[in-house]
This record gives structure tokens, C-alpha cells and sequence, in this order.
């Protein structure tokens, strides 16, 4: 049995073949175990995200029916705001018109009141200088008494 040239040739590279084979085996077979690590990691991942997504979706939707209860509040609060606003202008004009009339009530009756303090300020005035005319005078004619007593 003879080899010829090209036989023995590609014995060789079978051969070559045969140990990058082996050689490249034994990577892929610690990067198999690698990727079946990173596949479970990721199958956890995935079990864990779907409770928590759920989680999210529950509290997304309690957050939502609360900003709905709220916003109900908020309408209901600016309505009794705009029946405040309406009450405040009643009372404005009304409190203009009760101005108004104390305006005309005084004016109508300020008038005859200071006429009447004055008058009554007048008299007791007048009375005082009588008063005071008639204890002067008095006092005077007593010293003239008195004078003439020691005259006479």
C-alpha cells in the first residue's frame, strides 16, 4: 500500500481538521454552559418582570381612579367657588346700597343734630355766664355791706 502525495496531503488536514475540532470543542462547550446561564437568568428575569408589571398596572390603575376622585373634588369645588363668587357680588352691592343709605340718613340727619348741639351748647353757655353774673354780682353787694358795716 502505497500513499500517494495528495492522500498523505489530506490525511494531514483531516488530521488538522480533526484537532481545531477539539481544540475549538472545548471553548464551545464552556460557552454552552455560559449561554445556559444567561438563559436562566433571563427566564428569571422574565418570571420576576410579569408579577412586577402587574404590580405596576395595579397601582397605574389605583392612581388613576384617585386622579378621577380628585378631579370629581376639583369640579365640585370650583362649582361652589363660582356660587361664592355670585354671593360675593350680592354682597358687595349690597353693602354698596346699605353705604348709600347711611350716606342719605346722615346727611339728612347730621344737619338738624349739630344745629340742635349748638343751640344746646349755646344755652348752657348763656347760663354759666348768668350763673357766674349772678355769684359776682352777690359776692359784690357783700362786700359792700360788709364795708359799710365797718363804716358806719
Amino acid at each position: 500500500m502505497s500513499i500517494s502525495g495528495g492522500e498523505l496531503a489530506a490525511l494531514i488536514f483531516a488530521g488538522a481538521f480533526l484537532m481545531l475540532v477539539i481544540f475549538l470543542g472545548v471553548p464551545i462547550l464552556k460557552l454552552r454552559h455560559t449561554v445556559d446561564e444567561a438563559t436562566k437568568a433571563l427566564r428569571q428575569v422574565n418570571e420576576r418582570t410579569g408579577p412586577m408589571l402587574d404590580n405596576v398596572n395595579l397601582t397605574v390603575d389605583n392612581v388613576n381612579t384617585a386622579l378621577g376622585q380628585f378631579q370629581t373634588s376639583l369640579d365640585g369645588v370650583n362649582v361652589q367657588l363660582a356660587r361664592v363668587d355670585v354671593m360675593t357680588q350680592h354682597v358687595t352691592s349690597a353693602t354698596a346700597n346699605v353705604a348709600n343709605l347711611v350716606n342719605v340718613v346722615s346727611a339728612a340727619a347730621a344737619n338738624p343734630l349739630v344745629k340742635a348741639a349748638a343751640f344746646s351748647y349755646g344755652v348752657r353757655r348763656a347760663t354759666g355766664a348768668k350763673r357766674r353774673a349772678d355769684e359776682e354780682k352777690a359776692v359784690r353787694d357783700e362786700l359792700r355791706l360788709r364795708k359799710r358795716e365797718r363804716r358806719g
